[in-house]
Order: C-alpha cells, then structure tokens, then sequence
C-alpha cells in the first residue's frame, strides 16, 4: 500500500510544473545513530495482590542498535518532492530476556521480540520510507511517520523508535500557528518487526484508522496554547487543550507553568456491550468494564534559579475509566508495546494513569555545567498516586522514585557521545513491585 502511496508522492511532484532535481541531492543529509542499552527489571514481592503472582523473576536484556536516518532535500519549483529513508538494526549482545526463576516468562515489549520458545531473537531490522510534498510552508508526508503530537506520541525508549504509518500534513503558512493534521493505519512497535493494526490497552480487535488534527500557537515569546482532536476508530474520541507559559524573573530565575486537560470517550464498538464483547474493550478498572469514558488534568509549575530547577506539580483522573491512547500490547504480536503518552506522570515504570487517580509529584535537576563539568546533569522525580478505583469500590495507592545522571562528552574525538543511567522504583498496591535499572550510551555522526 505504502508502495503505491510513495509512487504517488514522487509521481505527482514530477509532474508539477518547473521541477528540477537540484537540490534534492545537494540539500540531503545522512547520520549514523548508535544506542547501546542494558535494560534491567527486577519483579519484586507482591504476595497478597490480587491477580498479581508471588514472584515473577528478573529479566535482564542487553542490546546495540544502529540506525541510518536519510532525509533528503526537496526538489525545486512551485511543488518539491523528497524522501526520507529510516534504516535500523537491533543487535542482541546478552540476557535475551532470560529470567531470574525457572518457568517464568519474558513480558515483551522490552528490547527484542519473541523467537517460539519465549527466547530474544539474535538481531532484528526494518526499513522505512517516507515520501513528502512541500508547496510554500506546508508539508505532506506519506509512508513512516514518528509523530510528536499530544494524541499520538511515538515511544523511543527502547533500542529501537516506535514508528507509525500513514499520512501527515504540517502547515506554518500563518506566522506563529502550526497546523497538523493526519491518518495512522498501521504501527510497528519499538520491539517488533511486525506491522499491525491499532487497539489500546487490553484491545484485542485491530482498528485501522486513527485520524487526528490540531495546532499549537505562539501567542508571544512565553506563551503557546494547542488544541488536538484524535479518534481511534471503534475505540474513542479525545479532545486535548494546552497551555505553557515561561515567565522571565531574572536573569537566572524563570516560572514555567504547564497546563494540560484531556477528554476521552467511547467511539463505536467501544460505545456499546456487543462491541466490547468482541475485543473492542480496555484494561483496567471502569464503572462500566472495557468502556473508555475519562478526564484528565495537570498542572505543573517550574521554578528555575541558574543550574537548579524544582517542578512541583498534581494530576487528577475522573470519569470512571483509566486514560487511553493508541497501544498495540494486547495485540497478539512480538514486542509491540504502547506509545508515550503526554502526560508529566508518564515515567520509566509507570504513567500513573488508573481510574480516578490523583497524583502529586515533584522532581529536581541540577547541571554540572554551573561548576564547571558541563555536559553532566542529575535529575530525582518522586510521584505519590492514590484514590485508585477498583471493582470492589474501595482505593488503592502507589509511588514511583526515580533518579537520573548524563553526561555528553563536550569536545575531543568521542565529542557527543552520551552516557545515562536511569533507576526507578515502583511500589504499588495495584500492579507488582518492580525496580528497574537502564544503562543507556548514545552516539550519533553526520554521514553527509
């Protein structure tokens, strides 16, 4: 289908008037992307949790990608044509997901996918093409897409980008406004090599179109307001309203407030008993189980004095349902696990996004840089979750700590080259414990 729809892109540009190749070529850029990732999880006690197991072991992966990203320049004239190309290796160097006990079995969606026998594949790969149109300042683009959108946020926290394919129109024609809007069919998980359909959490019937559209506007230096609108056939229509606002104090000191508010509701299947019954249905606690009927806000507000920044902020869900976007992990598939989500409590174990839960956090940063280490910062988050709904009306509650530390070499031959370490801790009343521990050393060069 992409094929076609790729052929159509270039043909359509060839034909429009006064095209030349030049530049096309000239303005084409290529860079080498290397990750290396040593992704640990340890499956704590959780001993007198319903539908939770005793003890569920480790799992310890360990893994090297590489990525090839090409992005062409366009071709001149009234209409200019591209495409982009997206190249990627994930390469098993240890653990494979092996668990710490004996008949336990590897969750996937972590770094690799499944061979049969629940083991990681040695090494995966995948190919990516994206035609785009340009006239004036807008852009189509068909074929692979890693969208960065409020209602479609593409997960890179693996070795490998969660990718999408479908259509995408951008347009800043109008000076401060960009207009997006588009259509999602398929998605390849970020540890996957398959293309499937679209679900949400706990969906086991595969919806093919997800069509969404929006903006974001820059009133002034310091304000930007968005609206996006999202609809995942069978399964829900989701409105989002934004806003962020940095208020200069000083010459070292800033107030950056971020406000956020969605509203999700059934669509289709999803709507009615019949339809849920027959895998159009979600996940987790709901005054009417499987349908998706929930509102969310969140307000976060950041003080920054030179190297410090302190973010204290709370997130409140209600509607009788947990929150949902576009998510392929009850698919049956190989490792195709769910998309970021937009929201501040989306973090390393959790997201924090249960029925009727409220949420407190506070994170701290600190960079290096004001004592003369530039390039190494640490950061801590802690998050607080209660009021969790459950089938027997009563509440449930759980926590998440997590501590960061990079640094990014600032000159010298290995110049760029990034070092994380990433440790979380979830303990909760409604999911297992877990401790998880992610060493992660990216590097990217220019080809050309």
């Amino acid at each position: 289908m992409y094929k076609k729809s790729l052929a159509w892109v270039i043909a359509l540009g060839t034909a429009a008037p006064h095209v030349s190749a030049a530049g096309f070529i000239e303005d084409s850029k290529a860079y080498l992307s290397l990750r290396n990732n040593y992704f640990t999880t340890d499956n704590r006690e959780s001993r007198g949790k319903v539908g939770n197991t005793a003890y569920s072991g480790q799992n310890r992966e360990w893994g090297q990608a590489f990525q090839i990203n090409y992005v062409s320049g366009f071709t001149q004239g009234t209409v200019g044509v591209g495409l982009d190309a997206l190249g990627s290796l994930g390469v098993r160097l240890d653990g494979g997901g092996r668990a710490g006990k004996t008949g336990v079995t590897r969750t996937p969606g972590q770094l690799f996918p499944l061979e049969s026998d629940n083991s990681a594949v040695e090494d995966y790969s995948r190919l990516g093409l994206t035609g785009k149109l340009r006239y004036a300042k807008s852009e189509l683009r068909v074929g692979t897409l890693q969208t960065k959108l409020p209602v479609l946020l593409s997960n890179d926290g693996r070795l490998l980008p969660q990718t999408y394919q479908g259509y995408q129109l951008t347009s800043k024609d109008i000076d401060n406004l960009t207009l997006v809007g588009g259509l999602i069919e398929h998605a390849v998980g970020r540890a996957s090599t398959n293309e499937t359909g679209l679900a949400v959490n706990g969906g086991t019937r595969q919806s093919n179109k997800f069509t969404y559209a929006g903006g974001d506007w820059a009133v002034n230096k310091g304000l930007m307001l968005q609206y996006y609108y999202g609809k995942l056939e069978d399964y829900y229509t989701q409105h989002f309203v934004g806003l962020t606002h940095t208020l200069p104090i000083s010459g070292e000191q800033s107030l950056k407030t971020d406000l956020r508010y969605f509203r999700t509701a059934a669509d289709g299947a999803n709507a009615t008993s019949s339809g849920r019954e027959e895998g159009y249905t979600s996940t987790g606690y709901a005054s009417t189980t499987g349908k998706i009927d929930n509102r969310v806000w969140s307000a976060a507000f950041t003080y920054s004095l030179g190297a410090h920044s302190l973010m204290l902020g709370h997130q409140r869900l209600s509607g009788g349902s947990g929150f949902f976007q576009v998510a392929q992990n009850s698919l049956p598939n190989e490792g195709a696990g769910p998309g970021s989500y937009y929201l501040l409590t989306d973090r390393q174990i959790s997201s924090f996004i249960r029925a009727d839960e409220h949420t407190t956090f506070g994170q701290y940063t600190y960079d290096f840089a004001a004592l003369g280490a530039p390039g190494l910062k640490v950061g801590m988050i802690y998050l607080k979750g209660d009021h969790i709904a459950t089938a027997s009306g009563g509440a449930q509650k759980e926590w998440e700590r997590d501590i960061s530390l990079d640094y990014v070499i600032q000159s010298g031959p290995l110049k760029n080259l990034g070092f994380a370490i990433r440790h979380g801790s979830l303990r909760s009343e409604a999911a297992n414990d877990l401790d998880q521990t992610r060493l992660i050393m990216n590097y990217s060069v220019a080809l050309f």
